[in-house]
């Protein structure tokens, strides 16, 4: 289910665009010579995807440890079903609730350390844009974040989330160079299409959690077992 995450950061570019639009859009490139320009907008991408994977690890971690105590691969039920009730439940309801609450004077550090690199024109100010960039709320990355987990385990975590920025590369790449190149009617129809996609990819976990047997789809429950006995082991390699 890795493929999804590519999908997601495909689908919800423009979603990136409007909320870190700002940032990439004034990023303090320098554009004398192309191979700089190329150079500071890889390093932008680089800082991005390695706070993604950081915070991917971490929830990979929670989903193994959900996977030990006892969830298994209902576990990508779970995370679907969430998935589909973030679209779905409208965001005035999760707002009464306050749940960022704690998260506020975390982000008001990482805003801080933005306003302060994005005074500087140095490949370190640059990475370090793109690295803190990484760790703003948005809802989209709660929806990445929320596929992490289903991975059940700290690297494909990591790698669920590096695959999600990589999605949304090209077109943060097209907003460093050519701005706010975007319609804004355009943008605001094609963030209404984005919760489609969400429920899309939320019913895709579903069905991987309820081993189908569907190949790559929704494998069969004694494949996504996670088993400590190595007779048990080599029974699946048989079957298979």
């Amino acid at each position: 289910m890795l493929w999804t995450a590519l999908l997601l950061g495909l689908a919800g570019s423009f979603h990136c665009i409007g909320m870190c639009g700002p940032i990439a859009f004034v990023l303090p490139v320098d554009r004398t010579t192309k191979s700089k320009l190329f150079f500071q907008i890889f390093l932008y991408h680089f800082g991005r995807l390695l706070s993604y994977s950081i915070i991917g690890l971490l929830f990979g971690f929670i989903g193994k440890g959900l996977y030990f105590a006892g969830f298994q691969q209902r576990l990508s039920i779970l995370m679907g079903i969430i998935m589909i009730a973030l679209v779905i439940i409208p965001v005035s309801i999760f707002n009464k609730f306050n749940f960022s609450k704690p998260l506020y004077q975390l982000i008001g550090k990482v805003k801080q350390k933005l306003g302060l690199y994005l005074n500087k024109k140095s490949n370190k100010a640059i990475f370090s844009i793109g690295f803190f960039n990484g760790f703003l709320p948005c809802g989209l990355v709660y929806m990445a974040l929320i596929g992490s987990i289903s991975t059940g385990n700290a690297p494909e975590g990591a790698l669920y989330m590096f695959l999600f920025g990589l999605g949304t590369i090209p077109l943060m790449t097209a907003a460093v160079l050519l701005g706010n190149f975007v319609n804004l009617s355009i943008r605001t129809k094609i963030q209404k299409v984005i919760p489609v996609f969400v429920v899309i990819i939320g019913l895709l976990f579903i069905l991987r959690g309820l081993g189908l047997g569907i190949p790559y789809i929704s494998p069969s429950d004694a494949k996504l077992q996670i088993s400590n006995n190595p007779a048990d082991c080599v029974t699946i390699e048989k079957n298979e």
